[in-house]
């Protein structure tokens, strides 16, 4: 995957569609870590699609099927985010807290993880960057545009399956 440089970082991806008029049902979140796309259906009826970025390699999004643990809209990591001087200041950046040592004189600024669903341990589907590729430390990383529905529709308990 490409490293970061200024001016050359992949936009964002499309976010994709909600049209859920006049349909109910339980709610069931499908993912697809090949089309990097996740959909999200009421009853039978498919109501959603949206891009995603999942686990880049090394940190894959594990397949399976599971629930919505639980849910948090206003979620801040507490493994990955960045060094912060007192300034403010970005001292190192995308670290893993649990194996990158600490500068002096820093101190940790957790990733900012809005609308996060919680359904394996650490893994959450949440609200952030997603290039057209598999990106994330595992996450399933929405768009700004689907996260918010996603989460607002899909109550603790909801079925997730992740398939490649």
């Amino acid at each position: 995957y490409p490293p970061y440089t200024p001016g050359l970082y992949p936009h964002a991806a499309v976010a994709g569609w909600w049209n859920d008029d006049g349909v109910s049902g339980p709610a069931k979140i499908v993912v697809h870590t090949a089309e990097q796309k996740a959909y999200f259906y009421k009853g039978k009826h498919l109501v959603a699609e949206s891009t995603v970025s999942t686990g880049k390699p090394g940190f894959s999004t594990p397949p399976g099927h599971y629930t919505v643990l639980s849910k948090d809209a206003d979620h801040v990591s507490t493994e990955f985010g960045d060094y912060v001087d007192n300034y403010g200041n970005v001292v190192r950046s995308n670290i893993d807290a649990r194996k990158d040592s600490q500068p002096r004189g820093t101190h940790f600024d957790g990733a900012r993880m809005p609308y996060a669903m919680f359904f394996r341990g650490g893994y959450a589907m949440h609200q952030g960057y997603v290039p057209p590729f598999a990106a994330s430390h595992g996450c399933i990383r929405l768009p700004r545009g689907m996260a918010k529905p996603f989460f607002e529709n899909a109550p603790v308990g909801t079925p997730v399956t992740v398939t490649e």
